[in-house]
């Protein structure tokens, strides 16, 4: 059984994604929270397998939980809204996932699934505002011809979060050949940072 901690101000909206989600065999809402603070000291005391984060809440966002340094469970951000800002900072701060909040069950459980499981889920957010954010990559010959396999994995695992450090760790590179790789991929994606990476990335479907 997957073990949801839901954060969302508006009730209506908790009570929804708690009846939908009961209506799945493996996945049950075992906490509520109206608040980044109050799911903080929730989560001190709670184990949970996935946290469905709501983007903006009063007193303490989402984004600001996962800026806390609290260790929390891997977390899918929800808004009502298209919002790249938001994208951008979540991923920046940990996020695992970005969802709206008018998706179907299906979807939001098999993104629920994939995150517990360790994977990410951000292309369902890849709307258009979001592409938008890639105008001044047009033009760029396609990726996955442009990218060699060691690059791909690289960026792969840049879009779980990881470091430097840790991507060396993972392929078994040294750091600074790792370092080489992500510059590498930021100039042939024509993108100015690792998260516009992971995003043109995902809208590329490479990762």
């Amino acid at each position: 059984m997957i073990r949801v901690v839901l954060v969302d101000d508006q009730m209506l909206v908790r009570s929804g994604i708690r009846g939908l989600l009961d209506m799945t065999p493996d996945i049950r809402v075992v906490a509520e929270a109206a608040d980044g603070a109050q799911a903080a000291a929730l989560l001190a005391r709670t184990e949970a397998d996935v946290l469905l984060l709501d983007v903006r809440m009063p007193h303490c966002s989402g984004i600001d939980l996962l800026r806390s340094g609290q260790p929390l469970p891997p977390a899918i951000l929800l808004t009502t809204f298209d919002d790249e800002e938001a994208l951008f900072d979540g991923m920046r701060a940990g996020a695992r996932g970005f969802l709206l909040k008018d998706i179907s069950l299906e979807r939001l459980a098999e993104g629920i699934r994939t995150v517990a499981q360790g994977g990410t889920l951000f292309r369902p957010a890849l709307t258009e505002r979001t592409r938008a954010a890639f105008e001044s990559a047009r033009g760029v010959p396609d990726a996955a011809s442009v990218l060699s396999e060691r690059e791909t994995e690289v960026l792969a695992l840049m879009a779980g979060g990881l470091s430097n450090a840790e991507i060396a760790a993972a392929l078994a590179l040294s750091e600074g050949t790792v370092k080489n790789h992500v510059s590498s991929i930021l100039a042939k994606l024509g993108v100015r940072d690792r998260v516009r990476a992971v995003l043109h990335g995902l809208e590329m479907g490479l990762i």
